[in-house]
């Protein structure tokens, strides 16, 4: 009985650490992300390139097209119960892909373009990411000496 109880426990314990990604829980990388344009910046890590890296390992398409084209400036990312759809944009190319899982196969993802991203789409893209980078830029510590 007792070994039971305890394979329980553990199994329960297990599922409970595991990562949580449906929309419908507030709080979730998932709920988080949906219907949000986000930044995507390796080094420090951004949200959008955790989310990106998540999304790359649940859908193999996705992780094959970012191996050729490189990591995105920006993710946008929304979705219903059936699919899942992405914009991945590039700014030094002036383009963008949108992407959409494949009803019938989940982790299978369609792609489609490269659509030109319109001088206003760059200007207020490219103004979040110089906002975020300025950001990073150490200040001066503004030490005085006093005599």
């Amino acid at each position: 009985m007792r070994t039971v109880l305890g394979s329980m426990a553990a199994c329960l314990f297990s599922v409970s650490c595991g990562v949580v990604e449906y929309p419908l829980i507030p709080g979730s990388q998932a709920a988080l992300a949906k219907d949000q344009i986000m930044l995507v910046r390796k080094e420090p890590p951004s949200f959008g390139y955790q989310r990106l890296e998540t999304q790359a390992g649940s859908y193999p398409d996705l992780a094959v097209f970012v191996g050729k084209h490189g990591n995105p400036d920006f993710l946008a990312e929304t979705g219903n119960w059936e699919r899942h759809y992405f914009i991945l944009y590039y700014l030094s190319s002036r383009q963008a892909f949108a992407c959409r899982t494949r009803s019938e196969n989940h982790q299978a993802v369609e792609f489609a373009g490269p659509y030109l991203i319109t001088p206003g789409e760059y200007k207020l893209l490219d103004g979040f990411r110089r906002n975020a980078n300025k950001k990073l830029v150490p200040k001066p510590s503004g030490i005085v000496s006093r005599r």
